[in-house]
């Protein structure tokens, strides 16, 4: 079996380069990043400055560290921030906070995913000689394990709202915007607008082999610059990987409402299943539960390889697929097929 006869819903991370997009690489013109001479870094960090609606944008290897440089820029040493129960920066950033910024991250627990200014409200510790200060709060949109769960608009302005009453600044962890605006029917900019600094991904749901960024002030971005360094992120000629995302954004931004559409298909088929419950996704990450006795998710995983569909298993019951620009509809429907014979059996 090749790559090609894979149904790969892993993860939106695994798409591989277009031809177009390769070509683009290829062509990329270049220079020292570190020297601040890229001009292609310079093109695309000012074209996701204008996208997001902030006044400047650093380009960044990976979302990891762009998280844990907002981190660095809104804390001190010694206070916590708050961050939902199952948020990406607490769980699968390697406690870069408490590593690099000397913080507690203090989990709020929710229903769905969603962190409101109500639940956040009583976790805001009160200014007390006794107890630890708290610096700031981070919000994620999608959240990635809640199945991509959707951070509605007036919920992120509640958020700003709590954060300026303790005069606290509020970070967004938006790898996956490009699919919260899409399924909000709103822009990236205006997803974007409560939150002092946000993080974006362009090799989730973008088609792009690497990268990430940081927006927010011009003044933030200088001092996250300067974090990035630190951090070991100081990138040469670089304008190679810039130019996939500035074609990702060009080409591939569009079409994310496509990827929305099939996880929902895949999603239906899989929940009218005997054994199975999904949470009816909002974008384009699909929470499949087994509620079957008889076989684990990593037997299904491994049944499913055999078809060449893969998935990831993400809980002791629960299973992840992600919809994305490399899974057409044939490929949904082949995993939708091997689900049946799954279900049959």
């Amino acid at each position: 079996m090749t790559a090609n006869d894979i149904v790969d819903l892993r993860s939106d991370t695994v798409t591989r380069p277009s031809p177009d997009m390769r070509r683009a690489i290829a062509e990329a013109e270049v220079g020292d990043d570190v020297l601040g001479d890229d001009p292609t870094v310079k093109r695309l960090q000012e074209r996701l400055a204008e996208l997001l609606g902030k006044e400047a944008s650093l380009f960044f290897p990976s979302g990891t560290q762009a998280n844990q440089t907002a981190v660095l820029l809104h804390t001190r040493p010694g206070s916590e921030a708050i961050c939902e129960a199952n948020a990406h920066v607490l769980h699968y950033e390697f406690a870069g906070a408490a590593a690099w910024s000397g913080v507690q991250l203090r989990p709020v627990p929710t229903a769905d995913g969603v962190l409101t200014a109500e639940l956040a409200r009583p976790f805001v510790r009160p200014e007390n000689p006794h107890l630890m200060s708290t610096t700031l709060i981070c919000a994620e949109n999608t959240h990635n394990m809640a199945g991509g769960k959707l951070m509605p608009l007036e919920t992120l302005k509640g958020l700003r709202d709590l954060a300026d009453e303790h005069g606290l600044p509020l970070h967004l962890d938006g790898a996956r915007l490009w699919n919260a605006a899409a399924a909000a029917g709103e822009t990236p900019a205006e997803l974007a607008a409560p939150a002092d600094t946000v993080m974006v991904s362009f090799s989730k749901g973008l088609g792009a082999p690497i990268g990430s960024a940081l927006a927010g002030t011009t003044e933030a971005m200088g001092r996250a610059h300067r974090w990035r360094k630190r951090l070991g992120g100081g990138m040469r000629q670089v304008g190679i990987l810039a130019a996939a995302a500035l074609f990702a954004l060009e080409h591939n931004l569009d079409r994310i409402a496509d990827d929305h559409a099939r996880a929902r298909r895949l999603a239906e088929h899989v929940d009218g299943l005997d054994g199975f419950r999904v949470v009816p996704p909002d974008t384009n990450i699909i929470m499949i539960d087994v509620e079957r006795d008889d076989v684990s998710p990593d037997d299904i995983v491994g049944f499913l390889a055999e078809r060449g569909v893969w998935l990831l298993p993400t809980g002791p019951r629960r299973l992840r697929a992600v919809a994305h620009l490399d899974v057409d509809d044939a490929g949904i429907e082949r995993a939708c097929a091997a689900f049946a014979e799954l279900a049959d059996r």
